[in-house]
């Protein structure tokens, strides 16, 4: 298998999930505003989603990633098969847990707000699951771009248009939800056949020859892991979809969502790159080539915070002016705190590189899972606190969201520095990091007036300003190295 990184393949990763951000990003702005009750249940049937599909997969699609390197083609497509299998069993018991929670939350609990929308959940978790691990494979396969516009697309655009649909009453709310939920079986489908186009799996029940290559307690060992690292991961920074409307209001999850949807769009630089760098961090641990990991642990967690705090530093400059020009602006500006700190929330994540994938694919992954269940207990410790004992509300919410990912990349930096003595940072990142700092807090309280697009001459004026002086200084050497390729191109 050829685990050579594609730049091409990162290039249309990236640029699809650009695709699918500006699809969200207009919604975001024009059409979820109109009504945020309606957003927050539908970010609630997300939010379920969430919670059920890491259960469904049990790890599968991560230890798919994680051992294909080590068998034959006839045992890897086997792998797969069984990671399809495992799933299909687990959607049996979950269905049976969910059904459980339904019918006897009222003799045990006080009562769980919108259970009558879980089964549009439980059907999306059934396809994010197999998605999940279709796209490892994908990964795998280094055929990563075609399936990502599937997945970024066919819902970022099936969201507005339903929504659009049961605001302006041409369906019902019930209707509305199916279109939804249809459009994710829609996104399964077409998935899955492009990834059966390039891979053919071994259908059969009988694994012995596969677990004779690799050992099942370590197989299923390292699954229940990556599994209880998954679900940890959302019970640590996902689950306010999931408490705001049972505490507050599914407006006010409206309001927390519009907030995550932009600061999301800082995050997709990175995304691309931890989806395409897995590979290459799995077999360089397996091989023991630390010094290739070394040198681009460090480059990209450089590279990564650099384009980070390009995007950031325009929202802090430039959202609340934009927000003020737009005809959803009154209904937008409530959600700027949220935006602001979540925002600072991904670019600390970005600016740390891929830590959390290199203490996966090791020998230490068990880490990754003390880590997170011990931060997922904290994060719903402290969110419970907020929203019952505080009336900082969504904003409390936020920050505890920073909190939680800041003492996370603390940990894992700290924990990567000791095994592998790697750390993301050097003398020209701080340089970066204390440039960009500086150009920020210069352009924001300089009294600049350019009357009603003035935000557009700031924002202009600190990406000149950091570019130009991070250029010159050649901190960042992918830059200089993409500078020079365009001016080529150019001439």
């Amino acid at each position: 298998m050829d685990h050579k990184f594609s730049t091409k393949q990162a290039f249309w990763f990236t640029f699809i999930n650009y695709i699918g951000v500006a699809i969200g990003m207009v919604s975001t702005l024009f059409i979820y505003p109109h009504d945020k009750d309606l957003l927050g249940i539908m970010r609630f049937v997300d939010g379920f989603a969430q919670i059920l599909y890491p259960i469904m997969v049990l790890g599968a699609s991560t230890a798919l990633l994680n051992f294909q390197p080590k068998l034959n083609d006839y045992l890897q497509r086997k792998l797969f098969s069984y990671s399809l299998v495992s799933v299909l069993g687990m959607i049996f018991f979950s269905a049976i847990a969910v059904l459980l929670l339904y019918w006897i939350d009222e003799f045990f609990f006080k009562e769980i707000k919108n259970k009558e929308y879980f089964i549009y959940g439980f059907i999306i978790a059934i396809c994010l699951a197999y998605v999940d691990v279709f796209k490892r494979q994908a990964t795998n396969l280094q055929k990563l771009s075609i399936p990502t516009f599937f997945e970024k697309i066919i819902p970022k655009v099936a969201l507005p248009v339903v929504f659009l649909l049961i605001v302006h009453h041409y369906v019902s709310e019930t209707k509305g939800l199916w279109l939804y939920v249809i459009s994710f079986v829609v996104m399964f489908l077409a998935i899955g056949n492009y990834l059966l186009k390039h891979f053919k799996p071994v259908y059969s029940l009988r694994y012995q020859d596969l677990f004779s290559e690799i050992s099942k307690k370590n197989y299923y060992q390292y699954s229940l892991y990556a599994f209880c690292a998954s679900l940890g991961s959302f019970f640590a920074f996902r689950l306010d979809s999931i408490m705001i409307p049972q505490f507050i209001s599914n407006e006010a999850n409206g309001d927390f969502n519009i907030g995550v949807n932009l600061a999301n769009a800082l995050m997709i630089p990175a995304t691309g790159v931890f989806a395409l760098y897995s590979p290459i961090i799995s077999n360089a641990l397996k091989n023991n080539d630390l010094s290739i990991l070394k040198v681009k642990y460090a480059e990209v967690a450089k590279n990564l915070f650099f384009i980070g705090i390009l995007m950031y530093g325009c929202v802090l400059l430039g959202m609340k002016d934009l927000f003020s020009l737009l005809p959803t602006g009154s209904k937008l500006l409530p959600t700027l705190p949220v935006l602001y700190i979540l925002g600072a929330n991904v670019i600390l994540n970005m600016s740390t590189g891929f830590n959390t994938e290199i203490i996966a694919y090791s020998k230490y992954y068990r880490f990754n899972l003390i880590a997170i269940l011990l931060l997922a207990v904290l994060n719903i410790g402290f969110n419970f606190f907020i929203l019952t004992q505080t009336s900082y509300g969504i904003v409390g919410v936020a920050w505890v969201s920073l909190f939680s990912m800041c003492v996370f990349n603390i940990a894992k930096v700290i924990f990567i520095y000791q095994k592998f003595q790697m750390i993301p940072f050097s003398r020209s990142y701080l340089k970066v990091v204390f440039v960009a700092l500086a150009c920020l807090s210069i352009l924001y309280f300089l009294p600049l007036n350019f009357d009603v697009f003035g935000f557009v001459v700031k924002c202009i004026l600190y990406v000149l300003l950091v570019s130009i002086t991070v250029f010159f200084a050649k901190w960042v050497p992918h830059f200089n190295d993409s500078i020079m390729n365009l001016k080529r191109k150019m001439k």
